[in-house]
């Protein structure tokens, strides 16, 4: 049965499709948003039903690995390059590795979170703790958004201006396509466009290929997790640490994944999928970004200097001798593809937020003509973000490096929502964690919360570090 046949099953004959996208269900979904949902449910039935595995994995991916792949996005690229570029390869390798552990436990939260209530994360805040911590969640994760969306596009610019690209040019068309993909009014279309541009982000892996590390070196590093600096250049380094955890787990990431396993409609019996969705996107994802410290570990053995690279382009510039043209543009064209992404979930998991909070409605399958708020919050946050990008001499490492630590900083509230959230039987029911899920959790939350409280001693007494 068409799309256009169930919708007009579910609202009967004496109503117009107008009609339907204006009724809104107690959840805030949209009649015609649950019967586009129920027509893309489809497919996957009938290969549960015939015990197609992995075609019913393959039509039930994609949160998991949008969330964590563009997490991958243009500021933490930057912070991953800089790390390569100002330690080798060392300490951070294996680290990377950790940090896509500790976002694997988290996300498996927020999607189990989504498939046990059928609700949004904003709307789940909003309902199980009242109207003033649900305020404070969302303004926590509009403003993170925000400062997130401004540097997604100093990448894109950054990576554009590799090929000669004007600024301008290039914000303009990433805008356009994340309004536009959004606007189509279709979530299967949607993930369709977002998974395809996130295929890009495997360019740095070939990229890392062109500066011919030998294997062993990066073996060694999981063993010896060596170049940790001592005396002054211990806050640089503490810096970056703090940065790379804000380019894995992020307040966004809860938000959006939650938000999008409900809007594709995921069930109780889609569980392990969306677990392996999720642990597929976090492998791929952290692959990616060893590559990007592998490729940029080239400018840590020739002494280039840190200060001479202000911006992805500098980047891809000042690799081009180690790298070759080839590698270079590719490390350029995975920062756009980044930026680009990132830009497209970021502004999507602001509207989501927005439109579960305000009641108006929270799906990609709702018609903009209809559902301006949800729409339009995403256009605006992308639109404002590339305004300011645009703003001449701003110091655009030092931007995307501070945005990363300030995910790290503004994370410790998301994480105690969800796991209050998760650990309530009146909420999940039977999906609640169990005691090893929970060790695993609070564990990340104290790693995160002591990370974040050292650097802010650090800042005040910077003595402490020598």
């Amino acid at each position: 049965m068409s799309p256009l046949a169930l919708i007009k099953e579910r609202i009967g004959s004496s109503r117009s499709m107008r009609e339907a996208d204006a009724a809104v269900t107690p959840c805030g979904v949209t009649q015609r948003s649950a019967a586009l949902r129920a027509a893309d449910r489809a497919p996957a039935l009938r290969a549960r039903l015939a015990h197609h595995r992995v075609s019913l994995f393959f039509l039930l991916a994609g949160p998991g690995v949008l969330v964590m792949v563009a997490e991958n996005d243009g500021p933490s690229m930057l912070a991953y390059a800089t790390t390569g570029a100002a330690y080798g390869i060392g300490f951070f390798i294996p680290f990377i590795v950790v940090t896509f552990a500790m976002a694997f436990v988290v996300q498996e939260i927020s999607a189990r979170l989504g498939i046990a209530t059928g609700r949004g994360h904003a709307k789940l805040i909003f309902d199980r703790f009242g109207r003033g911590w649900g305020t404070f969640a969302l303004a926590d994760l509009v403003l993170s958004n925000m400062l997130t969306l401004v540097t997604e596009f100093i990448a894109i610019c950054a990576g554009a201006q590799f090929f000669g690209i004007p600024a301008v040019v290039a914000a303009g068309f990433a805008l356009v396509v994340a309004v536009t993909a959004c606007a189509v009014g279709r979530y299967r279309t949607w993930e369709r466009i977002a998974i395809g541009l996130a295929v890009g982000n495997l360019a740095f892996v070939p990229a890392a290929l062109f500066a011919r590390v030998d294997p062993h070196q990066i073996g060694t590093a999981f063993v010896t997790w060596g170049g940790v600096p001592h005396g002054d250049g211990r806050m640089a380094f503490f810096t970056l640490v703090m940065a790379s955890i804000g380019a894995t787990v992020t307040p966004w990431m809860v938000f959006f994944q939650q938000s999008t396993v409900v809007d594709k409609g995921l069930t109780r019996a889609d569980l392990p999928q969306a677990r392996l969705d999720t642990g597929l996107g976090a492998t791929i994802a952290a692959l990616v970004a060893i590559a990007t410290v592998v490729a940029a570990s080239p400018l840590y053995a020739h002494h280039i200097k840190l200060t001479d690279l202000q911006n992805g382009a500098d980047f891809a510039t000042a690799l081009r001798p180690f790298l070759g043209n080839t590698g270079a543009s590719l490390f350029a064209l995975g920062m756009i593809e980044a930026g680009l992404v990132a830009i497209m979930t970021i502004s999507t998991s602001s509207a989501y937020a927005i439109g579960e909070f305000s009641g108006d409605g929270a799906s990609l399958n709702l018609k903009f003509s209809l559902r301006h708020l949800f729409h339009a919050s995403a256009a605006l946050s992308a639109a404002v973000a590339a305004v300011i990008v645009l703003i001449p001499g701003a110091p655009l490492l030092g931007i995307t490096i501070a945005v990363n630590v300030t995910a790290t900083l503004l994370m410790p509230p998301a994480l105690i929502f969800l796991l209050i959230l998760v650990n309530d039987r009146r909420v999940v029911g039977d999906l609640v964690n169990s005691w090893h899920a929970n060790v695993a959790a609070w564990s990340v939350v104290a790693g995160i919360c002591a990370v974040g409280f050292f650097y802010t001693l650090v800042s005040i007494f910077p003595n402490l570090l020598k």
